[in-house]
């Protein structure tokens, strides 16, 4: 029966995990600023780099850069690197010489907080032209590396709270026995180290968008022992061995640390195991990253001390007896729930002061809390925690029972009330989890800004034809359904003329307040190539955007029908030369 409690608790976080990994790639949070040469421009000269300039820092891969030119040939450049002084910028050397006609760059970086981030962007020498179909690389995600990262993610911070929390509780509740909590403690703790050193093997896959039959490469292991991620992996690793050493020296020489000293120990390695999940995620990127990681730090321990603790005290209620029998000598006192209950009072005390701080940093504005995915994950979360605040509430009521002289409580009726609490306590987990893998309110909305517009060409000539795609949408409130039309003129490689019309339930035109439109060659892995369409009263368009190159391409429209209410459509689109 122990052996069952972790898997019971894993469940949801695995399935979220699962379904995370089949879904689409989410965006990473690095926010692209800045191109040089800038996207869609034409040159008289050619330029001697090309200059990407993020929010944040960026690490390069090996193929963090491919130019392709007019003929779509690979055109041999030197590795990327940074522009000297820089590291939020990704820079390649170009030939000196190059052909003229239009040239197309799929790039791809990692964040500072660890997520891979990919795009494309053209440019022209001299003119535009149209480019040729090339043979079609590999897809820019791996399926299975996405779903294997992911739930190696989810079960590395369930297993961390568990293992923290229990020694938490051991520490500072006391209970008579622990004997009973070693197998979910050793079981939390294999499942660490077993996720972590998933972690480190999927790390360059998952960077490089490569399948897990890569991760054992020795040229896969090299590049993320040399990255701040796979470092902090490796001292995770580290951290855990050291801990697991310790505890088994002093069981066998059946030595015993003064119970400050043994605490103190304990201490400095969880804050310094758990330091290095924040260390390489959203409070090592952005603004503010000191108080971040600290912020992060605190309430990662906070999290582990009440949700894992929680599990310990679940655990530890399985050994009360039942109220018709005789209290065993080694019954629950009631001071062990009366001290979960104050650990629990003060770790919320802590999570709302970091929670509160970490919201701020991430959403940027009370806007971002209802227009971005990172917001509504949020708003769940909070409707989670008041849901487990309420069940640690009825727990409370039952532990002060316990504690009346003149009642006898029945032992059943606390467990049922912990149990509830930690199903809510798994959920929050699982949405936690997925916040740190969600880009945040104040990078989405970054990006979702309107960049300038490409520098002015000729329009195209002798093409008489328009392409025309007409997408229904549904957002699932009242009136939030429709159709918006999108032209795109003359719907070949070369330069375009793009038109948006958004009709509402009744057929009529409909005014609404956003509208973005992408092009996505996943054949080719370029894109997506944001079209900057702009509201011209009454209809969107954009007067240049540039298809680089043909083939069977993913047009995706997302239509914003209010502030709370949106719906991302999209349809496939044949492009010929």
């Amino acid at each position: 029966m122990a052996a069952l409690l972790l898997p019971a608790l894993l469940l949801p976080v695995l399935l979220s995990g699962l379904l995370l990994g089949t879904a689409a790639p989410a965006s990473a949070h690095a926010v692209l600023r800045a191109t040089d040469p800038a996207d869609g421009t034409v040159l008289r000269t050619a330029p001697r780099h090309l200059t990407l300039t993020f929010s944040e820092s960026v690490g390069l891969l090996s193929d963090s850069f491919r130019v392709y030119d007019p003929g779509n040939h690979r055109v041999r450049t030197a590795p990327a690197g940074h522009a000297p002084g820089h590291p939020g910028t990704a820079r390649v050397t170009l030939p000196a010489r190059l052909a003229p006609g239009t040239y197309t760059v799929a790039w791809r970086v990692v964040s500072a907080d660890s997520h891979p981030v990919s795009g494309a962007l053209t440019f022209s020498m001299g003119e535009r032209t149209a480019a040729p179909s090339a043979p079609l690389p590999e897809p820019a995600e791996h399926p299975a590396t996405t779903a294997l990262h992911t739930i190696a993610r989810h079960l590395a911070y369930l297993s961390l709270a568990l293992l923290l929390g229990t020694a938490a509780f051991v520490a500072y509740c006391r209970p008579p026995m622990t004997a009973h909590l070693r197998t979910p403690a050793l079981t939390a703790a294999g499942t660490l180290l077993a996720a972590t050193a998933a972690g480190y093997l999927l790390r360059a896959p998952y960077e490089q968008g490569t399948s897990p039959a890569t991760a054992l490469t020795a040229s896969a292991l090299a590049h993320t022992a040399t990255t701040r991620p796979g470092l902090l992996l490796l001292a995770r690793v580290a951290l855990l061995l050291l801990a697991a050493a310790g505890a088994a020296l002093l069981r066998g020489r059946r030595a015993r640390l003064p119970r400050r000293a043994a605490v103190a120990v304990a201490a400095v390695l969880a804050v310094a195991l758990t330091l290095t999940w924040p260390a390489s995620g959203h409070a090592a990127a952005g603004r503010q990253a000191p108080v971040a990681i600290v912020s992060a730090t605190l309430h990662l321990l906070a999290t582990a001390a009440w949700l894992g603790g929680l599990a310990a005290l679940l655990w530890t209620l399985r050994r009360v007896p039942a109220p018709h029998g005789v209290p065993a000598p080694h019954g629950l006192p009631v001071s062990v729930p009366a001290r979960f209950s104050r650990l629990a009072t003060a770790s919320v005390t802590v999570l709302v002061l970091t929670g509160t701080y970490q919201s701020w940093r991430g959403l940027g504005s009370w806007h971002a809390l209802t227009t971005t995915t990172y917001g509504r994950i949020l708003l769940a979360k909070l409707t989670a925690v008041g849901a487990l605040l309420l069940a640690a509430a009825r727990s409370r009521t039952w532990t002060a029972r316990l504690g009346k002289a003149s009642t006898t409580p029945d032992p059943r009726s606390l467990r049922r009330s912990v149990l509830a609490e930690a199903a809510v306590a798994t959920v929050v987990l699982a949405l936690t989890t997925l916040l740190t893998g969600t880009v945040p309110g104040r990078a989405a909305t970054e990006a979702a800004a309107p960049a300038p517009a490409p520098g002015p060409v000729s329009a195209a000539a002798g093409i008489p034809t328009a392409s025309v795609t007409t997408l229904p949408f549904d957002t699932g409130a009242p009136g939030g359904h429709g159709k918006v039309q999108i032209t795109l003129d003359p719907g070949r490689t070369g330069g375009n003329s793009v038109q948006a019309v958004v009709y509402g339930p009744d057929g009529g035109l409909s005014s609404v307040p956003e509208l973005r439109v992408t092009l996505t060659l996943p054949a080719q892995r370029v894109g997506p190539l944001d079209t900057r369409v702009t509201d011209r009263g009454g209809y969107w368009a954009a007067d240049a955007f540039t298809l680089p190159l043909p083939g069977t391409w993913t047009l995706k429209a997302t239509v914003r029908v209010s502030e709370v209410d949106q719906a991302t459509v999209s349809a496939p689109l044949h492009v010929t030369r």
